[in-house]
């Protein structure tokens, strides 16, 4: 039925006439103008056939040229120069396009593999020294444009930052000398931690893969176009960035910015109460410490209890131990799923 039929049963059965039309999207002005030319819907278009339409042989061949084993993995733009240097033309690209979209083929024209996700392998921390995560970040500079380059490695367990170094240059002899100093100073032996980064050029140097292995580290990577698979680092630079201490202005030298950091590094490690481990310093969790002090403050929640007994609706507050750390925001998935592997870093 056309709209000046549905329009006319509706003035029929009471409706006005101007709010028919707006509902069809017509104008009253509009419907006077076709009632006046003979009363038909004039919104069909032009009925005239393109002078320059394919026929349906020609139409028909170009889906065949498409479908063809050398060209059925390959889009319009890269057909018609083939088809050109075989001194063929069949059709344009963009008629080519309308043709593909028009039997709903705008995609893999033959059996592919089906896309499977990159399933990361989750190392879990039980402990200091199993997990590490490093990352680089930009120092501003007195001169605009150059920047300082923070070094900074964190341990997941503890969150304690174990290693840091700020250099003028990003490279991977600078990487591979930082690693060095921190299984020193943390006395790591081999093949017993982790070291996880993103993919940039000093993480997968040939300086730095060559140290890991001399160290016996197990090196893993983010999984390519993956912005969060490095979330702790990224967690500690906020801290870093947005902290109230962090300067308004640049630094005028690398010196200045060693300085900062130390005092920062300082901070973190032995005042900041970290929330993901029940807020206690990373130090004191690196250390094992943070047993004793939360049964400590266990003990003193029981005792607020039982003085008053009728100002706890529920459990007191949880002061056990922060548990197994995991590298990415996946976890275990439960019995009978094979598909994320998780390995014990220790």
């Amino acid at each position: 039925m056309h709209a000046m039929s549905l329009i006319a049963e509706a003035v029929q059965v009471g409706c006005r006439k101007a709010p028919a039309c707006e509902a069809l999207g017509l104008s009253v002005r509009t419907l006077q103008r076709w009632e006046h030319l003979g009363g038909c819907d004039r919104r069909n278009g032009s009925r005239a056939i393109p002078a320059n339409r394919l026929s349906e042989a020609e139409r028909a061949r170009a889906l065949a040229v498409m479908n063809q084993p050398q060209y059925c993995d390959k889009s319009p733009n890269q057909i018609v120069p083939l088809l050109a240097d075989e001194g063929q033309y069949i059709a344009s690209e963009s008629t080519l396009y309308r043709i593909l979209r028009e039997e709903k083929m705008l995609c893999h024209r033959r059996p592919s593999a089906v896309p499977r996700p990159h399933e990361p392998v989750v190392y879990a921390a039980n402990g200091p020294n199993e997990v590490w995560s490093w990352d680089i970040t930009y120092l501003p500079t007195a001169v605009r444009g150059v920047f300082d380059y923070l070094y900074m490695i964190v341990d997941l367990y503890s969150r304690k930052i174990v290693a840091w170094q700020v250099h003028e240059c990003e490279c991977a002899e600078y990487a591979a000398a930082l690693i060095a100093e921190a299984c020193l100073v943390e006395g790591v032996t081999r093949e017993q931690m982790v070291l996880h980064s993103d993919n940039g050029a000093p993480m997968k140097g040939a300086t730095m893969l060559a140290m890991l292995q001399a160290l016996g580290v197990i090196p893993s990577f983010s999984r390519p176009s993956v912005s969060d698979d490095n979330p702790f680092s990224e967690a500690l630079f906020r801290t870093l960035k947005y902290c109230p201490a962090y300067p308004r202005r640049p630094f005028a030298d690398i010196a200045k910015a060693r300085a900062w950091v130390e005092g920062f590094v300082g901070w973190y490690n032995r005042e900041h109460r970290h929330s993901a481990i029940r807020f206690v310093t990373p130090e004191q969790r690196h250390r094992g410490q943070d047993r004793a002090l939360l049964q400590r403050r266990h003990a003193l929640y029981q005792q607020a209890r039982a003085r008053h007994p009728q100002r706890w609706s529920g459990q007191t507050r949880n002061w056990l131990p922060a548990d197994t750390v995991y590298l990415t925001s996946y976890r275990p998935k439960k019995s009978g799923s094979t598909t994320t592997e998780v390995k014990e870093a220790a």
